[in-house]
């Protein structure tokens, strides 16, 4: 794998963390403000909030997929399929920093899940 570009992608992704964690801390912050007391604007202020919420939630789940990847990079593993131990694929991993898996593990897995619904 490139190690410029896996360089350049562990930059990339300490950015996006540091911007992730500060949306989170200003989400937190919204969330904390109270309420209005007109009735109107409080109902405006909850559906706000639930908005706010689920770009909390989006923010949180991103920042997870980055520290499992930086973690991988770490630990020197970043690049190897979790469930085969082969090459993820350098195409891959540059279309989707997050894959964990193979293209071939990802599609098996794809297959389980639709099956089992």
């Amino acid at each position: 794998m490139d190690k410029e570009w896996q360089t350049d992608l562990r930059q990339h992704l300490q950015l996006r963390k540091a911007e992730l964690t500060a949306r989170l801390e200003r989400i937190t912050n919204n969330l904390r403000r109270g309420l209005v007391s007109d009735s109107e604007e409080q109902a405006k202020q909850l559906e706000d909030s639930e908005v706010i919420d689920a770009l909390g939630n989006e923010a949180r789940e991103e920042l997870g997929k980055i520290t499992a990847v930086l973690e991988r990079m770490n630990a020197g593993i970043y690049g190897i399929c979790t469930a085969c131990d082969t090459p993820v694929g350098e195409g891959r991993l540059r279309v989707y920093p997050y894959a964990l898996e193979c293209i071939d593990c990802a599609e098996l897995d794809e297959d389980i899940r639709a099956h089992a619904r």
